[in-house]
């Protein structure tokens, strides 16, 4: 009956702490991140926010918010280290993956994983809003050193030799 019930129910509440501290851990920390907040950066006209990178991750992932202007475009490239995913919150990008070029619009979702050359523009009238996940993380560190060259028109072959660094190749 009842006494039946709570020793069961005991047993389950045990069974989840223990199963909870096998995720649990030392390096890791929450972290809420409010709306409009993060590191805003500019990465060779993509407008971004970094929202949490490798430190916040334990190198897991690395989360930036896109919001760029019609337009805004980042050319064919591949990664061998990383799997990227793209989730359009707001407006329309056109894609390229591989050969295959699509149309996407708020609430799709685009999988690259790493040595599949890609390559995406802003489309339509208004803005995109893209929360864009790369893992494993590491990413920042090539987006921070990009944010660092100087304003106006990239160099676009130190653009490409940084990038090269991080082992991402431009086609």
């Amino acid at each position: 009956g009842i006494g039946g019930l709570s020793v069961t129910t005991l047993g389950l509440s045990q069974n989840r702490e223990i199963s909870d501290k096998k995720y649990q851990s030392d390096s890791l920390s929450p972290k809420i991140i409010k709306k409009g907040e993060g590191e805003k950066i500019a990465v060779i006209g993509d407008q971004q926010t970094i929202k949490l990178t490798g430190k916040d991750t334990n190198n897991q992932f690395t989360l930036i918010e896109e919001y760029n202007k019609p337009g805004t475009q980042i050319p064919l490239h591949v990664h061998e280290n990383e799997d990227e995913i793209f989730h359009i919150l707001e407006g329309q990008l056109e894609v390229q993956i591989g050969n295959d070029i699509k149309q996407f619009m708020t609430g799709d979702i685009i999988f690259c994983p790493r040595g599949i050359p890609h390559a995406w523009k802003v489309i339509g009238d208004a803005k995109a809003r893209v929360m864009l996940s790369v893992f494993p993380s590491g990413i920042e560190n090539l987006f921070y050193e990009l944010a660092q060259l100087p304003l106006g028109p990239p160099d676009f072959k130190k653009v490409t030799q940084i990038c090269e660094t991080y082992n991402i190749k431009f086609l």
